[in-house]
């Protein structure tokens, strides 16, 4: 698991190399007085060299991974100049938070209908220990999961509500589930790359469509649904106006209509009312039955 540690301040570190730095070369100059000034003139520079491997600096929103000889040691995340060990092996790794634009995926929804699909994630480490330790790569071990995760979205739901039961409303579907399917999305993500110590903290379908090849098909279909739905709701307009006019008419005691001249103006109206194209009337200038 991941540990954190607060190093030593750098900066005494900084000054005492400095001045272990100098003096190793006031000791060079002196050399000629005794043989003595060159080795600690040596040992100084060596010295300063030794603490210098020691410091190191850590940017915002960035992290120090520490390892002595094989063995985690813990993590710095805090910012500035530190000292330490100068036997530790460092590794740095970013806290930024990153976008993966996910190349857009040719797969089959729940239906079997080839879609395309694509999404954006925005992602960044959370567990250095995991992302350092647990995996080989974690940029790469995101890449490959996010992509599985969302081919494994794509497969649990339809593209539409076209081949499922318009009554039920439970159903989701990718093209109108929204912030649902991009909450799964999410959820899957987590799941995932939790292995890596990766936190998901967005994740948007971005692209959505049928494949190339249907495109075409599926398009005439959603017209000849939406026209039928539109016709649907016309006919079912047209027969309350005509139950209304019926209704009207005998209310009124306007005029006394037989079953034979009921159906001819039912269905005179519903040719009105249903057509497409504007009725011509005829005028019919004698009698009712003539």
């Amino acid at each position: 698991m991941e540990k954190l540690i607060k190093p030593l301040s750098g900066y005494l570190a900084l000054l005492m190399a400095i001045i272990l730095f100098v003096l190793g070369i006031v000791c060079f100059f002196q050399a000629n007085d005794s043989g003595w000034y060159v080795v600690v003139g040596i040992l100084c520079i060596l010295t300063a060299l030794f603490l210098l491997k020691g410091l190191m600096i850590i940017n915002p929103n960035h992290s120090r991974v520490l390892n002595f000889f094989g063995r985690y040691v813990g993590t710095v995340k805090e910012n500035g100049l530190f000292f330490v060990n100068p036997l530790y092996s460092t590794l740095n790794v970013s806290l930024r938070s990153d976008n993966l634009q996910g190349q857009t995926l040719k797969v089959n929804d729940k239906m079997g209908n080839p879609i395309e699909i694509g999404a954006v994630i925005v992602w960044q480490v959370g567990d250095t220990y995991k992302a350092t330790y647990d995996v080989t790569n974690y940029t790469s071990y995101v890449r490959t999961q996010s992509e599985a995760a969302v081919r494994h979205l794509a497969g649990s739901f339809p593209y539409d509500n076209l081949e499922i039961d318009p009554n039920n409303q439970a159903t989701i579907t990718l093209r109108e589930g929204g912030d649902t399917v991009n909450h799964i999305l999410e959820k899957e993500l987590l799941d995932r790359l939790a292995p890596a110590g990766i936190i998901i903290k967005e994740a948007r379908i971005s692209h959505l469509a049928y494949a190339s090849e249907i495109a075409g098909a599926m398009l005439q279909r959603q017209q000849a649904t939406a026209i039928v739905a539109a016709r649907a709701k016309i006919v079912e307009g047209a027969v309350g106006m005509v139950e209304m006019a019926l209704q009207r008419l005998s209310e009124k005691d306007i005029v006394e209509l037989d079953n034979d001249k009921k159906a001819a103006m039912v269905s005179n109206l519903m040719v009105v009312l249903c057509g497409e194209k504007a009725a011509s009337p005829v005028l019919n200038t004698g009698t009712l039955y003539q």
